[in-house]
């Protein structure tokens, strides 16, 4: 007969987290919030499952409270649990990139492909990333009859080293074009290729949209 489980609560000391903010995103040591002269302390929850004979069998540990961004023009709260498999935060933390001068509407999907990435939703993740790189080919009006040609016609647009365009046409993600996308596609895409086809959009970004950028300011600076 299933034995009952045993649960404790208690109130315990606010250990410092490491983490990069979710909302300024720079990486800081987040401590506990305070109140006046007041530290706010983490609940801990302790659950233990016994077997037939009273033994122990499994221990179950979370801790939780609610951290400080140290940015002093963030301050932003960010809640913490700690368990056995290590730290999770919720905002979750997500992917960093440089937003600046990439169109709202590119900048949607492929903000929203990295948030799906943070969530372990990696199938939703890919299509967005597929999205994003149709978004760019219509925006330079780079052609083609699928998103493999389209994304080789952007050579033709701005400049792309040759290797990130190959980079592309292997990435499994992008699919095929049959109704946009076939399902089987994504049926295998996990974390690691979906975080190659996030590093690959990121580059891909760069020099569609901020290069030019980055060489006016460059000789604004040389200029007399």
């Amino acid at each position: 007969m299933p034995q009952p489980r045993m649960n404790f609560h208690s109130i315990v000391a606010s250990p410092v987290v490491n983490v990069r903010c979710p909302y300024c995103h720079r990486n800081g040591t987040f401590h506990a919030m305070t109140h006046g002269n007041q530290t706010c302390l983490d609940a801990q929850f302790t659950q233990s499952d016994f077997d037939g004979t009273g033994k122990s069998i499994r221990m179950i540990m979370l801790q939780f409270g609610v951290r400080m961004c140290p940015n002093t023009e963030c301050n932003s709260p960010l809640f913490v649990v700690r368990s056995q498999e290590g730290i999770s935060t919720y905002p979750v933390e997500t992917i960093d990139f440089d937003a600046a001068d990439i169109p709202d509407a590119i900048l949607a999907s492929f903000e929203e492909a990295i948030k799906c990435h943070a969530n372990l939703c990696f199938k939703a993740a890919a299509i967005m990333v597929r999205r994003t790189l149709e978004e760019v080919c219509r925006d330079r009006g780079a052609t083609g009859a699928d998103l493999k040609r389209r994304i080789a016609a952007l050579s033709d647009k701005v400049v792309l080293p040759k290797e990130l365009l190959e980079a592309a046409d292997e990435l499994r993600l992008l699919g095929t074009d049959a109704a946009h996308m076939e399902a089987q596609v994504y049926d295998d895409v996990g974390k690691e290729e979906v975080e190659v086809g996030i590093a690959l959009c990121k580059e891909i970004l760069k020099g569609v949209y901020q290069l030019a950028g980055l060489v006016n300011k460059l000789r604004k600076l040389r200029s007399p």
